[in-house]
């Protein structure tokens, strides 16, 4: 089963899903840690503005899983900070916890 420790990521074949917790106008681009026990926050420098933090967003993304950003697809919560994202066939896995 699910443990509570990896409730925020699964793989659906080659692809990756993330439950976020996205923090905007931060200092810096960040991974932040595992945020309750089913969410992962990232902290991002954009404002929560015109879409402006989920592009950025998934340009972060895309750089630090090694894909095109056209490989991060937001799934759900576009005007929330909560957020469900898609990573087609990452390239890298930058996180640790992450694990096949």
């Amino acid at each position: 089963g699910r443990t509570a420790l990896s409730a925020w990521y699964r793989w659906e074949g080659d692809s990756l899903i993330l439950h976020l917790r996205v923090q905007p106008k931060a200092r810096a681009d960040e991974f932040a840690g595992v945020y309750g026990e089913g969410q992962y926050r990232i902290r991002i420098t954009a404002p929560p503005v015109d879409g402006k933090a989920n592009s950025h967003l998934a340009a972060f993304l895309a750089k630090q899983f090694g894909v095109a950003k056209s490989a991060i697809v937001l799934v759900s919560g576009e005007s929330s900070r909560n957020k469900l994202v898609r990573i087609g066939s990452p390239a890298r896995l930058p996180l640790p916890e992450i694990t096949r």
